[in-house]
């Protein structure tokens, strides 16, 4: 019998997965209830990220960023079941840092940018030979629709705001569903690409609202930040103000409400106030 105790099945599927691609682990594991993710390095050199996907959510959003074959996001280099091997982003460009340094207005062009070329790819995904399993985004809205009228004000016009926008399926695309700056990574000589989607369709000013919330909620509640990068927004993406505001208050909203299912009352605070801050742009 071996003196090192049982041997945990999770770690044992890890080294599975790292003995049948071949890969050199780099560092520590980091795992979360929704997934494992491994630095390596595959047998020819590459860096990489072995990705093991622990829930449905996390499995769609590999299918995703295989379909999108490096179009605005990673590549995924191999794809088998629940694990994916993905490019690792080996810059040392970091957009938090930038945010940090006084080049808000450039960060947010860059996510902006990774958004644009994953709606661009929505026909080559949606026509593939296996199209992605997707989330209508009506279905992400569900909680809202289901507390809206109980939470208060904010999330009741926050409701009435995405009913209103869902009717309306003239801009459905392809979307990341959580682009933020700390989704959005410095792939050096591939520029900068979006990491971990979650497989959405809908409207594609959905998937600029995230971003104008980050990369904190005390940022993003700063004087004048708001309404400054929403006009960044607006410049880069040449999205109708009014429509972008009003999915900006339903997505705060819907945040709140996450928040406050999940116990954390402080943020659902957080983030209805941008969500009442952004009811004047609408």
């Amino acid at each position: 019998m071996s003196d090192l105790g049982p041997v945990d099945p999770g770690h044992a599927a890890d080294a599975a997965w790292l003995r049948r691609w071949r890969l050199r682990q780099v560092g520590d594991p980091h795992t979360t209830a929704s997934s494992t993710l491994i630095a390596v390095v595959t047998d020819d050199g590459t860096p990489a990220m072995l990705k093991i996907a622990h829930t449905e959510e996390e499995e769609r959003g590999a299918d995703l960023l295989a379909a999108l074959d490096g179009h605005g996001a990673a590549r995924v280099l191999r794809r088998d079941s629940e694990a994916s091997l993905i490019e690792r982003a080996t810059g040392t460009g970091n957009l938090v840092d930038l945010v940090r340094s006084g080049r808000d207005d450039e960060a947010t062009r860059i996510i902006c940018g990774a958004a644009a070329s994953i709606h661009a790819a929505s026909d080559s995904v949606l026509g593939g030979d296996e199209p992605p399993r997707l989330i209508e985004l009506r279905a992400w809205y569900r909680h809202l629709f289901a507390h809206g009228d109980e939470l208060g004000p904010l999330h009741r016009r926050g409701a009435e705001f995405a009913a209103e926008l869902l009717d309306d399926t003239r801009h459905d695309v392809v979307l990341h569903g959580d682009l933020h700056h700390g989704n959005v990574l410095d792939f050096a000589e591939r520029g900068w690409l979006a990491i971990d989607p979650k497989g959405l369709l809908g409207d594609r000013a959905f998937d600029y609202c995230n971003l104008l919330c980050n990369p904190s909620h005390d940022r993003a509640l700063e004087p004048g930040r708001l309404e400054r990068q929403f006009g960044v927004v607006v410049a880069e993406t040449g999205l109708e103000a009014g429509r972008l505001a009003r999915w900006l208050v339903s997505w705060c909203a819907l945040s709140s409400t996450w928040f406050v299912l999940d116990g954390d009352l402080a943020h659902a605070e957080s983030a209805a106030a941008i969500g009442e801050r952004a009811l004047a742009l609408a």
